[in-house]
């Protein structure tokens, strides 16, 4: 797969993501948010070390907290 797929297919997952976490309306704005920051941040992880499944559980968690105290 070349690099441009890569981010491409990278890109998709993300937008994939976020219009599905869209629907989740009954969500605190927090909840949402912890969610989102999670999403990207895996992405951002998997982008970063090359997709390296450390580097997306990392981009995860970091992501999720930063999310989460953002609405405070």
């Amino acid at each position: 797969m070349s690099v441009n797929a890569k981010r491409i297919a990278t890109a998709l997952l993300a937008a994939t993501l976020v219009m599905s976490l869209s629907a989740c309306g009954h969500w605190s704005k927090r909840d949402r948010n912890t969610a989102i920051g999670a999403g990207v941040g895996a992405v951002g992880g998997h982008v970063l070390t090359n997709g390296s499944g450390l580097g997306t559980l990392g981009g995860a968690a970091v992501g999720g907290i930063i999310g989460h105290q953002v609405s405070k």
